[in-house]
């Protein structure tokens, strides 16, 4: 067989370890967001004060700090890689290849918008409430504000969880999926809702109870 030459140059790898970083960063950012709303949701509602107050002190900032940074990091990864791969290509917005005009800017720019939506909530919504909580929480206090406030947190890091799972399939299908229109992209929210919902209020509660 013919050998096959292969050169890789400077732009090329500087575009591949943008995704790499993109991709292990997002690994542990949605891991510990489907911990969060699969598993520690329903355990936390098991524990009593004395034992959330052991608990949520020691557990909560190490998880919440490998959260919040390794989203930070999967959100500017992505959107360097995307502005990167456009400036190269001359695409831009609208030009031939562009992030408006081919199926990968239309799905990627789709999967972006979604998961810069979740970084917001996880900057700005879910960790400053979190910080209010854990302290309340280590202190043994419960303050009127502490249900709003803990209301709210758990709504972000709820919808969080069903936008991860379009944003997802944005993520692939820029890559895979050559076709993209309005009935695709609401199939798939109403799958991936769908989805998530019976993990989250059908599966998540009983699983591991009758192990």
């Amino acid at each position: 067989m013919p050998e096959i030459s292969v050169s890789l140059d400077g732009i090329t790898i500087f575009l591949f370890s943008l995704r790499w970083l993109h991709l292990f960063f997002g690994i542990i950012w949605i891991g510990l967001l489907y911990f969060f709303n699969f598993i520690n949701g329903p355990f936390a509602k098991t524990m009593d004060a004395d034992t959330k107050k052991k608990v949520v002190p020691q557990l909560m900032p190490r998880a919440l700090w490998w959260f919040r940074w390794a989203a930070m990091i999967t959100m500017i990864s992505g959107w360097l890689y995307i502005t990167a791969k456009l400036h190269l290509n001359d695409g831009g917005l609208t030009g031939p290849g562009g992030l408006f005009t081919s199926t990968w800017g239309q799905w990627i720019s789709l999967g972006a918008t979604l998961g810069s939506i979740m970084w917001f909530n996880v900057w700005f919504i879910i960790w400053p409430g979190q910080k209010k909580i854990i302290t309340w929480v280590k202190k043994g206090e419960s303050p009127a504000e502490m249900a709003g406030i803990t209301r709210k947190a758990f709504l972000a890091s709820r919808l969080n969880t069903y936008l991860s799972v379009p944003m997802l399939f944005c993520m692939g299908a820029a890559s895979h999926l050559p076709v993209f229109n309005l009935p695709i992209v609401l199939g798939v929210i109403v799958i991936s809702i769908a989805i998530v919902w019976h993990l989250v209020e059908k599966v998540a509660p009983k699983v591991g109870s009758n192990f």
